[in-house]
């Protein structure tokens, strides 16, 4: 079978601040200078504190066993989102065979991990808000910023060439996090916050 592995970090970072981004531009994983508001780096920025989000929800889980599994998931995601950021940051012609990127395993395994953990679900008769508990709201605020990956993404791909797999890849996860944080109330006996749009303060008077 032919290996399908990603060749391992060689890194030295001795030094964290080298001053060569001063002017507004920095150099991506490939090489080249481009300018910090740039479209790879706008993407992979947001990318970057999605994975932030995706890790504080993962300690969030830390000593709560119902949580386990998920939190397994999520240390998963923040490796697969790390290897999103670095085909991000590298120009197709420079990209090396065995560079961390996201495949189309990736894809499935979430979608394999929606259907699972929705199934044990009941059926959603509103909208829910975030709420309930910290992990659920956690994993809403991931959510959101994974949208905003998105959509960031899919106005990158009009300009410079982005592989499609990278955007199933947010596409899932949006909804994998959606379907995470209601499993999360569900597993520890949480109540949803279901949209009521009546307790609005408008609606309440009259």
């Amino acid at each position: 079978m032919e290996d399908q592995s990603f060749n391992e970090p060689r890194l030295a970072l001795n030094r964290i601040y080298t001053k060569t981004g001063d002017q507004g531009d920095t150099h991506l994983a490939s090489g080249e200078r481009v300018a910090k508001d740039s479209p790879r780096l706008e993407c992979y920025g947001c990318v970057d504190e999605l994975n932030s989000f995706v890790g504080a929800a993962a300690v969030t889980c830390n000593g709560v066993p119902t949580l386990a599994p998920l939190a397994e998931i999520l240390i998963r995601v923040q490796h697969e989102l790390f290897n999103l950021g670095s085909i991000l940051a590298t120009t197709p012609e420079h990209v090396h065979p065995k560079q961390a990127r996201i495949a189309d395993a990736d894809v499935s395994q979430l979608e394999s991990e929606i259907d699972s953990m929705n199934a044990d679900l009941p059926p959603l008769r509103s909208f829910v808000l975030p709420g309930g508990s910290r992990i659920n709201t956690d994993l809403h605020i991931a959510r959101t910023v994974c949208r905003r990956a998105e959509r960031l993404l899919v106005g990158a791909a009009r300009q410079v060439p982005i592989d499609p797999v990278n955007l199933r890849y947010l596409n899932r996860l949006s909804d994998a996090l959606f379907v995470w944080s209601r499993w999360a109330n569900h597993v520890q006996d949480v109540e949803e916050t279901l949209w009521s749009p009546n307790r609005a303060a408008s609606a309440q008077r009259g």
